[in-house]
């Protein structure tokens, strides 16, 4: 098999509120979501040989490709918010006077975020930057890949499947997850992803 998506390897140190049990398992998720968009970029180019025979096929994997490219990216910016341990942003951080700005504080930024990641059901709460309209739009994306918004790079990606955080804390906790994310965050990493991103 060719595979066309690399697996990233994440230098993840010891997180306060999330356990090295908890990434371990869930790396082997994202895992899965790389292995996936693989085999059907490899099964398509096997369908295409026959592509009005293998129609139903083709389209049956195509509608699932979204769910395992997104569950692969998505994964990818979780993950790579953590490396290097957490960094808060300074005073002067282009990103935090922005988001201030726009919302009214940073402070009042990060509480809008979190009661955006207590959204039902299972999905994730993520923050990109419009470069058209110079807004930053925050959403709810369901499973990996209902809502995305389209042409725009996530900035801070919170993944809200019970996966996450399932080895630390149940279900009816995930508030404690949602602050221990905030509390490991690298800022550095998703000021880049701003940077990026304009």
């Amino acid at each position: 098999m060719n595979d066309t998506f690399t697996l990233k390897t994440f230098t993840i140190p010891e997180l306060s509120g999330i356990s090295a049990k908890n990434i371990e398992e869930h790396l082997k998720l994202y895992k899965g979501y790389v292995t996936n968009a693989n085999l059907i970029i490899n099964k398509l180019k096997e369908y295409s040989a026959d592509a009005a025979g293998n129609s139903y096929a083709m389209s049956e994997i195509l509608r699932r490709f979204a769910f395992e490219f997104d569950g692969m990216r998505n994964h990818e910016y979780y993950f790579a918010s953590f490396e290097g341990g957490p960094k808060p942003l300074p005073e002067e951080s282009s990103l935090k006077q922005d988001l201030g700005k726009q919302v009214g504080s940073f402070d009042m930024f990060i509480e809008n975020f979190k009661t955006l990641a207590m959204t039902r059901g299972v999905g994730w709460a993520i923050l990109y930057y419009d470069k058209q309209t110079k807004l930053f739009l925050a959403t709810w994306v369901e499973e990996q890949h209902l809502g995305h918004l389209t042409g725009l790079s996530p900035i801070l990606a919170l993944d809200m499947w019970e996966h996450a955080y399932v080895y630390d804390y149940p279900t009816s906790e995930k508030k404690k997850y949602i602050e221990a994310f905030f509390a490991n965050l690298n800022w550095e990493v998703i000021e880049e992803n701003y940077k990026k991103a304009q």
